[in-house]
């Protein structure tokens, strides 16, 4: 894994990626971003025909300040200055908070980026090659949860800045609303659930990641605490959110998407449809020749974990190629959250406060 840069520092960009911002500057208005989007775009040059699209929609000309607006790590105002303190919880050196400044956001993006694409399968596009973060329009809009480490802190302008070591991203719906709708809406066909809801307030959970060595019940925990205090907090009553199996071969993940299919919840009031243009099925193994035991414990820890607080999943996957996974849905109405979970963190999310 490469080294993370608090911010304030400066990282020196290999040459190829110094000539591929030499020749986008060297294009005129538009232009330039336009080629630093293109996946896989080092020179200027002819379109290829047909090229695999690996950039978000929201990343197109037509949405450029947003996008311009999540590299910088500025968020839109809409989403910003909300009330209660920024700092949700703490266990002993580790600290759970919202992102405050541009500066938090990047911090983020750079754990996420160090994640997903270095030490996972994704494919970056160039200007996430550029700039080492993990980016999209949508973190403009969004809070972005994260867990620090003051116990490992990096001195930058003379001042203690603590590790990023795990992050969440949250958009809640009003803010959705607003500007363009849910990432998720990108793979499932949310429409129709949040319309035989109209008087609950959906809260959609992403990019979550955690830094290797952090990955314990500690870090986890402080995570979930900072979800449920924002819960809480905000007078949310459902959340919901795309979960990840990795890899894009539905036949090699048959059997923890046909556990899913089987066995986990789908009420058809929180029903979801994958979106058929890159939808995969999910009943590849019939229940009988299932073995479930083993099944289950090839599920990630966090679908494991969403379902055991009381989750319910959609219909059908969705492969991401970007990421190289396989996506489920995720919804969890607070209702149907396990009341021993509840008692755990306590009814307003006092049992690590800050």
């Amino acid at each position: 894994m490469t080294q993370l840069f608090a911010d304030g520092t400066v990282e020196t960009p290999p040459s190829s990626r110094l000539s591929a911002l030499t020749a986008a500057l060297a294009m005129p208005g538009l232009a330039a971003w336009r080629s630093l989007f293109t996946p896989g775009s080092t020179t200027p040059g002819p379109k290829a025909a047909a090229p695999l699209r690996l950039v978000p929609a929201a990343f197109t000309p037509s949405r450029l300040l947003p996008a311009l607006r999540s590299y910088s790590g500025v968020r839109h105002r809409g989403s910003r200055g909300e009330p209660g303190p920024a700092t949700l919880g703490r266990i002993g050196g580790l600290e759970v908070r919202l992102a405050v400044t541009a500066a938090d956001v990047r911090r983020a993006q750079r754990l996420r980026y160090e994640v997903f694409y270095e030490e996972m399968s994704a494919t970056p596009v160039a200007a996430m090659r550029l700039t080492r973060r993990d980016v999209d329009a949508f973190d403009g809009i969004c809070d972005h949860l994260l867990v620090l480490d003051h116990e490992s802190c990096r001195m930058v302008r003379g001042r203690r800045v603590p590790r990023v070591v795990g992050t969440y991203r949250l958009l809640r719906q009003e803010i959705a609303e607003r500007h363009d709708g849910f990432y998720t809406a990108g793979e499932f066909d949310i429409a129709p659930l949040l319309a035989r809801h109209p008087h609950r307030r959906f809260l959609e959970l992403g990019r979550s990641c955690v830094l290797a060595p952090y990955r314990n019940k500690r870090t986890v925990e402080l995570l979930w605490h900072g979800i449920w205090a924002y819960v809480r907090r905000h007078g949310i009553d459902v959340m919901f959110g795309c979960a990840s199996l990795e890899g894009c071969d539905p036949q090699a993940l048959a059997r923890p998407l046909a556990f899913l299919h089987h066995f986990a919840p789908t009420d058809p009031e929180w029903a979801a449809q994958a979106l058929p243009r890159h939808a995969a099925p999910m009943d590849l193994v019939p229940v009988e020749a299932l073995d479930a035991k083993a099944a289950l414990a090839s599920l990630p820890p966090l679908i494991k974990g969403y379902l055991r607080i009381g989750a319910q999943i959609g219909r059908g996957a969705v492969i991401d190629r970007q990421f190289g996974t396989t996506d489920v849905l995720i919804v969890l109405p607070v209702e149907k959250i396990s009341p021993r979970y509840v008692d755990h963190f306590g009814a307003n999310g006092e049992r690590h406060a800050a």
